[in-house]
């Protein structure tokens, strides 16, 4: 059955032309303003769309699952069962998440003959069980190795700012689906900035969660040591929602001022060799911060100085990627993408005892870093030094542009540090994110400080009305 979507009942925006959070959205559903229905219709038909990017941000789409699934969310709304703010919501899922009865490609043609999956990833149950609406499985860097966002073989998303450019990586098609309003949240993986990369430089919200408070199972790893699956939308309110989803926890309150932060700007190489753009947005959000009260300083921190200098991840990912692969290799080497399959098999040059000794290493920072840290509410810095890159710079050097983009989130996967980056530019000009590092395990003490400081900057609503004019 085909629904009649009106701009009432199917718009993202309110009355007064901002972005509704998902806890506004359900509650005009919920008041019969609008219906899951028609939003997820709507949602279809962006991604449908022959001159949008949808054939290149979902690598399958379950439209008619999901207009059942909306259906039957609105019948249940209507008689006054509301399983989770979720209920209703239409989101995307990672290509590297499981889901009953299908294959698990991870973007990539080097898996298209894996057994289906025999349940749905825990992250997937949850979802499901809290009433959201799965539209569609997210294009990605294969096997998530990168932050650059490319895949030669499903095609890569052009970024929703200028189209000539990239969307970062490796939850590129995730990035966009939510930009784009081909779904209301979607969930990303971050290895070593993979949420966080594409989020700023698409002008959306993207939170790391720390390791493992969100499950990993039914996923295909990148690092078992670093990965995190979290989630992507257009404010900290939407992630905190999908957050206490996936984590199967309950919801927090995120009020709090920005009067009396403690917040801390690294000296070590987070400022580097920052595009002029980047370096006048965060310094005119570091001058909005303090001046809205948060006490902002500049500290130095010699961990996080030797983990820049380690390259802890260059041991640790490759190690643990190649004992993944390995059997793949052999048998399906020749379908993957030749610098995916390079950066796999640098793990072949890594000894055990060295990359034992790196996990020992790692260890050691972690706790010499929440030392360092324990009296702020969080760091901040730019989540990416660069504004997004144009698709023939990246074809020219796609490995310096790639170690250019995860320079600023990668230590924050070594270090098992939540972390969040939020949107700070004007609207209409080149999305560049600010990223805030919270305590490990203080995930809701970020997301807290992140909608605090959130409220400091222009409306997700303006971005999203200037991005269409465009």
């Amino acid at each position: 059955m085909n629904h009649v979507i009106t701009p009432a009942l199917a718009s993202p925006l309110g009355a007064d032309g901002r972005r509704l959070t998902i806890a506004q959205q359900a509650a005009q559903i919920e008041a019969g303003a609008a219906t899951s229905a028609a939003r997820v219709d709507a949602c279809l038909a962006r991604i449908a769309d022959p001159q949008g990017e949808g054939k290149r941000v979902f690598i399958k789409v379950w439209d008619q699952q999901a207009r059942q699934v909306a259906a039957a969310q609105d019948s249940l709304l209507s008689a006054g069962y509301r399983a989770s703010p979720l209920a209703g919501v239409p989101v995307s899922i990672k290509d590297l998440l499981d889901i009953k009865g299908e294959v698990t490609r991870a973007a990539s043609i080097a898996l298209d003959d894996a057994p289906a999956a025999r349940c749905d990833a825990p992250v997937v149950q949850r979802l499901k069980a809290a009433g959201a609406v799965l539209v569609g499985r997210t294009n990605m860097t294969q096997f998530a190795f990168s932050v650059v966002g490319l895949n030669a073989h499903f095609g890569t998303p052009g970024n929703p700012w200028d189209r000539t450019r990239i969307p970062g990586g490796s939850s590129s098609g995730a990035a966009v689906s939510v930009a784009d309003d081909m779904a209301t949240a979607a969930i990303g993986s971050d290895t070593v900035g993979s949420i966080r990369v594409p989020a700023a430089l698409c002008g959306i919200v993207g939170f790391k969660p720390t390791q493992r408070t969100v499950p990993l199972g039914g996923t295909i790893p990148l690092s078992t040591t670093l990965d995190s699956i979290g989630p992507m939308a257009h404010t900290v309110a939407d992630c905190a929602e999908v957050y206490a989803v996936i984590a199967g926890e309950t919801t927090q309150p995120l009020d709090l001022g920005v009067k009396g932060l403690r917040l801390a700007i690294p000296r070590e190489v987070v400022l580097d060799d920052l595009d002029a753009e980047v370096a006048r947005v965060f310094e005119s959000a570091c001058s909005a911060i303090s001046a809205a009260g948060a006490d902002l300083s500049t500290e130095s921190f010699p961990a996080l100085a030797a983990v820049h200098a380690l390259n802890g991840n260059g041991v640790i990912q490759p190690a643990e990627a190649l004992s993944w692969h390995r059997d793949l290799l052999r048998r399906r080497g020749q379908d993957y993408d030749p610098r995916i399959k390079a950066r796999i098999e640098t793990g072949l040059r890594i000894q055990a005892s060295d990359y034992i000794a790196m996990l020992e290493r790692r260890q050691q920072l972690i706790e010499a870093f929440d030392e360092a840290t324990k009296h702020y509410d969080a760091l901040i810095m730019p989540t990416v030094a660069i504004v997004a890159p144009t698709f023939d710079e990246c074809a020219n050097a796609e490995d310096a542009i790639r170690t250019r983009l995860l320079r600023n989130a990668a230590p924050f996967n070594f270090l098992d540090r939540c972390a969040i980056s939020l949107p700070i530019h004007r609207p209409g000009d080149a999305p560049v994110g600010l990223m805030l590092v919270g305590r490990r395990g203080g995930d809701w003490a970020l997301l807290k400080v992140a909608h605090a400081i959130e409220s400091l900057f222009p409306s997700l609503a303006s971005r999203a009305e200037a991005r269409r004019s465009r």
